[in-house]
């Protein structure tokens, strides 16, 4: 399989950046997908900059690529994975160290996998949020031998009938994550050694950007509050598990919240990963903007009157609620954009504007996914770019023959 390095990487330079990657390319055919090796690496070094010592554990969604997990975790900064399955963790245990799965798991051949493999059980860490979850494993894998496991504490701000945040962990309280942690140490073939707190309303939220109908001011109201609450809460929580069990780690934060993140003295361990590939979701931070490491290149193949030319696919549009902003962005060149009565079609999308009538059959349009790691369930390859050249070409999970879910 092919690799990358990023130690040593030139330095990014936004300008001229899109014409580089255009160049660079010129000999492909679309639809690809194409990284530059630069801007990732830039990237990497920023999120470990924000960080501030506080190490950094990839998460793995946000990427789905092999090589380019390789390459960050052998950066300064970063350590271990943060998987989002079972199956994908057993698979990534066979080379990385450190493996926590950051949702719960019931797959039941995946248990019994992890309970008969001794490397595995040494590696990966479960994720649990209820003794429902201690049941299903036990009765998914009958005396198995001792497993790691993570607890979660929901990280949501609640102010009366207000929540901000996701549903995750029914585990609110420090006194419920206590008595979670408890259960756990109590019962057989579990060891407890992480909790995990997950600031979706910090680090997923852009705060330069209304959201819905609240401006953009209301959005760094509520994330201030939540980061005063969550610290306390959090705070309290950990010194409450602590009191049940040694702790290896304490999980928190996204690419969103770094900073934030880092200065909670009970988290030992940030998880991130959107912000290697920088997807334009990432743009409407105030404290960071990535740079556009990721993106992907549609051929003209039509040219249905003035001012608009069709693109051959596209459709790739991002999970989470429909919208506008779930659709992929075109990035270059400038001066066109998606047809909003069309958007991005299944096998063509339309873009308008003046300077669709400087494009001819065969030109490529570059656009940027909304997330980072789901374009990568779209292309098997990722044709890295370094200067103005492709200088390899590597294997997304799909490329490998897997997928994320």
């Amino acid at each position: 399989m092919s690799g990358i390095r990023l130690e040593g990487a030139a330095p990014w330079l936004a300008e001229g950046h899109w014409r580089r990657l255009d160049a660079a390319t010129a000999h492909f055919d679309g639809p690809f997908a194409a990284l530059s090796l630069e801007a990732l690496a830039h990237n990497a070094a920023d999120m470990a900059r924000r960080a501030a010592g506080t190490r950094l554990r990839l998460a793995t969604k946000s990427v789905r690529s092999r090589p380019v997990i390789e390459a960050v975790l052998r950066l300064p900064g970063w350590h271990g994975v943060l998987a989002a399955t079972l199956p994908e963790a057993l698979w990534l245990a066979a080379t990385v160290d450190d493996v926590l799965l950051g949702y719960p798991t019931v797959d039941r051949g995946a248990l019994r996998a992890l309970a008969s493999d001794d490397l595995a059980r040494e590696r990966v860490t479960l994720m649990v949020d209820s003794v429902e979850h201690l049941d299903a494993i036990d009765r998914a894998a009958p005396g198995h031998p001792e497993l790691r496991v993570a607890i979660e504490l929901d990280a949501s701000l609640e102010v009366g009938p207000l929540r901000a945040g996701v549903r995750r962990s029914p585990q609110h309280r420090p006194e419920q994550l206590r008595a979670l942690a408890r259960a756990v140490a109590d019962r057989r073939g579990f060891r407890l050694v992480g909790v995990m707190a997950y600031e979706a309303q910090i680090a997923g939220v852009q705060d330069a950007r209304s959201r819905g109908l609240a401006p953009a001011a209301a959005v760094r109201a509520m994330q201030g509050l939540s980061r005063r609450e969550l610290r306390e809460r959090r705070g309290a929580a950990i010194a409450a598990v602590r009191e049940v069990a040694e702790l290896e780690l304490v999980n928190g934060g996204g690419t969103g919240s770094i900073e934030s993140t880092a200065a909670d003295a009970s988290v030992t361990e940030i998880g991130a990963g959107s912000g290697l590939f920088g997807p334009h979701l990432f743009d409407g931070y105030r404290s960071f903007r990535p740079a556009p490491a990721l993106a992907f290149a549609l051929p003209v193949v039509r040219r249905p009157g003035p001012g608009s030319v069709t693109l051959l696919g596209g459709g790739w549009v991002a999970s989470g609620p429909a919208g506008a902003d779930q659709q992929p962005l075109v990035a270059w060149p400038e001066g066109i954009r998606l047809d909003p009565r069309e958007g991005a079609g299944e096998v063509q999308t339309p873009v308008l504007g003046e300077a669709a009538d400087r494009l001819r059959l065969g030109d490529r349009v570059w656009l940027r996914h909304a997330k980072a790691g789901e374009l990568c369930e779209r292309t098997d390859r990722l044709h890295v770019v370094s200067g103005d050249q492709v200088v390899t070409s590597i294997p997304t999970y799909r490329g490998e023959g897997r997928a994320l879910l």
